[in-house]
């Protein structure tokens, strides 16, 4: 299953796995100096069995037709009330809530989140990842950083230092371990989202935490951690996902289609409905902090007036 939500965790069974935990606030600190590139090492045989796992994953959905890439023809058709009812699910709900302390999978309502600076996206490789795979996911990556920087109107880039959204592309052995490096680049990160990052099961495939310092909706910084054992079209689906996800539309919703933001991994890109709602997200009608109810009438005339014109 894929879950998504800002600053959430999500997994999902035996297809690509999304989420988030839920925005957190502390005061914002100065981008970590860049690391120097590690030695290339040799991927242990543990990556190597789950490399060959998820390559059977990927096959499996492939021969069902799932993952597309197509963003959504005739037989996906929508229209303006099912756009601003999905957005509305995406944007104002959160997979993951605290109960006790503890972070329990439950759908909670949210305020809508998104970024106010500019967003610099700053991709880093796990040692064992070949130099191949590292030219294709940071094509991959700038790719989609510019699409995303149309669809919002926001300035969106990739950078190979001073970014405020890093995305991890790493391997088992270095996830287990990879709490330093997410205290480093969120110093306000929480023990038990560490915990749960260290110890994904194989049924997640990427997670994404994002921070509102201010707890104001106002997104300042946000890291992804992808697993570098997914083959090609799992890892793009991931990418696409996280980094959209990190933008601000945090939730999954069974009724969005064509769009990424579904557990059912139909769609392994963002869809013409995600773009939409990402420039929905980002238009100047709507402002962070706003709740579902003061929202609900400038969707709706958002959604009416960008499916009048396309359609």
């Amino acid at each position: 299953m894929r879950l998504t939500g800002l600053i959430a965790i999500g997994a999902i069974g035996l297809v690509t796995g999304c989420d988030q935990l839920a925005p957190f606030a502390t005061p914002p600190t100065d981008a970590p100096p860049p690391q120097a590139r590690p030695a290339p090492v040799e991927l242990s045989a543990e990556s190597q069995k789950i490399a060959a796992y998820y390559k059977r994953v990927e096959q499996r959905q492939r021969a069902l037709d799932l993952l597309r890439s197509d963003g959504g023809g005739p037989d996906t058709p929508f229209d303006n009330r099912r756009l601003a009812r999905t957005f509305e699910a995406v944007a104002f709900s959160r997979e993951f809530s605290d109960a006790g302390g503890a972070l329990v999978r439950r759908r909670d309502e949210s305020i809508l989140h998104r970024w106010s600076d500019p967003v610099r996206i700053e991709t880093t490789f796990g040692a064992a990842v070949s130099d191949g795979q590292r030219a294709d996911d940071m094509a991959a990556v700038d790719r989609l950083a510019r699409r995303l920087a149309g669809a919002t109107g926001h300035p969106i880039s990739t950078v190979q230092r001073g970014g405020n959204f890093h995305v991890l592309i790493v391997t088992e052995d270095q996830r287990r371990g990879i709490g330093p490096t997410l205290k480093r680049m969120l110093p306000e990160i929480r023990q038990r989202e560490i915990d749960v990052i260290e110890s994904l099961g194989l049924s997640t495939y990427c997670v994404v935490v994002a921070s509102a310092p201010n707890d104001d909706g106002i997104l300042t910084r946000a890291v992804a951690v992808i697993r570098a054992e997914l083959p090609p079209l799992l890892r793009l689906s991931c990418i696409h996902e996280e980094i959209a996800q990190g933008l601000g539309l945090s939730n999954d919703s069974p009724d969005a289609r064509p769009s990424i933001f579904n557990d059912d991994d139909e769609f392994g890109r963002l869809t013409t409905m995600d773009e939409f709602m990402l420039g929905m997200l980002y238009d100047p009608k709507l402002t962070p902090g706003m709740d579902a109810d003061a929202a609900r009438p400038i969707v709706q005339d958002m959604a009416r007036a960008l499916t009048a014109r396309a359609f």
